[in-house]
């Protein structure tokens, strides 16, 4: 139940700035680039990174999503798209070198995505990928957003670069692709792959961060004070129970 609730806020709050880039634009659709899966089959009922999306399609605000196919494991294009057409959600599967192009041609009004754990000071560890769209995002003043709950934040790490390991998963996922008929391999039989499953964007690339408690900036200070707020309810909830 909290989970849900938490993701629900998330969506709520990330319509906002959907909501801004669409009365900027005039009544036209927005365009949204996201990467991996951050829907309702990672996160229940609602997810971090589609939820504003989510919100926004009920709304009536015309979205279309980028979605990137996320490579070796097609997150994406298995996950991602599976939702949005289940929710009646324009999209379009790209291949993963895609949105950079888009970007440069103003095909984008935002990157929205997830996060698998983001350091005290913004940080954010995501799909491998992501660090990519990020620069691009950064090079055509493209605002890009990160969608999570506070549990997804570890206060015990600073430097996100060099304080979060990252996991370097088998080289069959890059190798081999399933098919009908089983595995088909992609490369030469002499060739080996390296498969790495995350990477992370630094503080500076991240516009905002779109929480349960709010949208708050990529940076300690912001963190820990929707840290703190949470902390004080909780405890005053302890002490109503007590009394």
């Amino acid at each position: 139940a909290e989970e849900i609730s938490a993701s629900e806020a998330i969506g709520v709050h990330g319509c906002q700035l959907i909501e801004k880039v669409y009365e900027k634009k005039k009544g036209q659709t927005v365009n949204i680039l996201t990467h991996c899966n951050a829907g309702w089959l990672a996160c229940i009922d609602w997810g971090t990174a589609l939820a504003p999306v989510y919100k926004a399609h009920q709304k009536g605000i015309p979205v279309h999503v980028w979605v990137d196919e996320t490579r070796p494991r097609n997150q994406g294009s298995k996950l991602t798209a599976f939702e949005l057409h289940h929710e009646g959600v324009p999209h379009t599967v790209i291949d993963d070198n895609t949105g950079g192009h888009l970007m440069q041609h103003g095909m984008v009004d935002l990157v929205l995505v997830g996060s698998d754990r983001t350091s005290r000071t913004g940080d954010v560890c995501n799909k491998i990928g992501t660090y990519l769209k990020a620069l691009a995002a950064a090079d055509n003043n493209i605002p890009f957003y990160v969608a999570l709950p506070l549990s997804s934040i570890d206060l015990s790490i600073r430097d996100g670069l060099n304080e979060i390991p990252i996991e370097i998963r088998h080289p069959d996922e890059v190798l081999f692709a399933d098919g009908e008929e089983g595995k088909t391999r992609l490369v030469p039989h002499e060739c080996t792959a390296a498969n790495y499953g995350f990477d992370v964007t630094p503080a500076r690339l991240v516009a905002a961060l779109i929480t349960e408690k709010g949208v708050i900036e990529p940076n300690e200070e912001a963190i820990t004070a929707a840290f703190s707020a949470t902390t004080s309810r909780i405890s005053s909830d302890k002490q109503n129970i007590f009394d």
